[in-house]
């Protein structure tokens, strides 16, 4: 028939961006001048999720493998859909992107897909990212979304997130 719905194949991937509320600043990491997709853009904690992981489960070791810390995450700040490079399906990606903390982010140790890392506030991540690739404008997106739902997020709202996740498994 016609008219059915393809059945595709995609990447699942999930996004980190780390907050420090201690200052109000977020993590940013420039991505590795080696990369084979946006060498050099700014961008948060992302990564795919593996064969037979969640994503809360592919979040918790994307930051340890990429900043080797122990993550909380705290809120879904939302979705994401594109595709890693041209637009075939072997590149389509959705995601879900989430605003954490970590115990200690004076302890950040990069791996080798970054070159370099910043804590910068909102304004300043903003001001930063000014390039003109889609890596760096969904980046801003995601700034922009967490300086917009962050002071409406409550503490209650947090420790459930602590207590329970968001997995409905």
């Amino acid at each position: 028939m016609d008219n059915e719905p393809v059945v595709g194949r995609f990447l699942g991937g999930v996004g980190a961006l780390i907050f420090n509320p201690d200052n109000d600043t977020y993590l940013l990491l420039k991505r590795a001048a080696t990369k084979d997709f946006a060498a050099g853009a700014w961008e948060c904690v992302t990564g795919r999720v593996d064969q037979g992981e969640g994503f809360d489960e592919a979040l918790a070791r994307e930051v340890r493998e990429e900043i080797g810390a122990e993550v909380q995450p705290l809120y879904i700040l939302g979705t994401t859909h594109f595709y890693r490079g041209t637009a075939v399906p072997e590149n389509e990606l959705i995601g879900l992107i989430y605003l954490c903390t970590i115990a200690n982010p004076t302890t950040i140790t990069i791996s080798e897909e970054h070159d370099e890392y910043r804590w910068l506030t909102g304004s300043q991540a903003l001001e930063m990212l000014v390039a003109d690739d889609a890596t760096t404008a969904w980046t801003r997106r995601v700034i922009e979304k967490a300086e917009a739902v962050r002071t409406q997020l409550t503490d209650d709202l947090f420790m459930l997130t602590k207590s329970q996740g968001f997995a409905l498994d």
